[in-house]
């Protein structure tokens, strides 16, 4: 079943980290095979570095996309913010970094779950072009 667009006025709901530290902007989608969101890079972003965003702002994008996709489909938080932390980072490949302006699309889906953690793999694109991927495990307290 297709959950409905999460804004990020909901989304900041969800997760721990406040502005400026959201990653996300709408959550697209959530079904238990994909969670999909997006989040435009604004010129204000603190992960910027000359113009480009930084490889961890993209695997904190993915573990916030994670958690929120999460939280919708009541598998974490049960619609209260996600308390827990990033267990762990794997398969971590960069292939190109966003710009500002640039709208990050992200897919991720669930390799497995073992009670409150969860092994996660995430895709960042910016206009079909792979920027990076990962594997992240999320726990949650």
């Amino acid at each position: 079943m297709k959950k409905p667009k999460v804004s990020k006025a909901d989304i900041a709901s969800f997760i721990p980290q406040k502005a400026p530290f959201i990653m996300v902007d709408n959550l697209i989608n959530a079904t238990p095979e994909k969670i999909e969101t997006d989040f435009l890079v604004l010129e204000e972003n603190i992960f910027l570095e000359n113009g480009t965003l930084r490889e961890f702002a993209l695997i904190e994008n993915i573990a916030q996309s994670s958690a929120v996709g999460l939280v919708v489909l009541e598998k974490f938080g049960q619609d209260r913010p996600v308390e827990g932390f990033m267990g762990g980072i794997s398969k971590l490949k960069v292939f190109d970094l966003p710009r500002v302006n640039d709208t990050i699309y992200t897919i991720v889906t669930l390799v497995t779950q073992m009670g409150n953690m969860f092994l996660m793999k995430g895709e960042n694109y910016v206009n079909g072009k792979k920027m990076l991927e990962c594997e992240v495990k999320l726990i949650g307290v």
